[in-house]
């Protein structure tokens, strides 16, 4: 059996990451695949702590952060999407105002 401090070291360094990544990209695109990767990482760790424990709660608040990532995901490329159109970049950058 694992122990958890191998989970929780892992969950850490893909956070730290996906951190970096959100810090030191441009494209929103790839800051959007960041900020899931450290989404997952909270959900590694509260996995692991779940099974050290014996708590199913850690599992279900899981399954709620998945269903947010999901809404934040359809909403965020719905965004992208539509400012790519019209602006044919996805460059953070150049995205710095909410008109048209």
């Amino acid at each position: 059996m694992v122990p958890t401090s191998y989970y929780l070291i892992l969950g850490a360094l893909i956070f730290v990451i996906g951190a970096v990544g959100v810090l030191t990209r441009r494209s929103a695109l790839i800051i959007f695949m960041c900020v899931e990767m450290m989404l997952n990482s909270v959900n590694l760790s509260l996995i692991a702590l779940s099974r050290q424990w014996g708590n199913l709660n850690g599992q279900i608040f899981v399954f709620m952060i998945m269903a947010v990532a999901a809404a934040e995901v359809a909403v965020g490329l719905a965004i992208v999407i539509a400012h790519q159109r019209h602006t044919h970049t996805t460059n953070i950058d150049e995205i710095n105002l909410l008109k048209w």
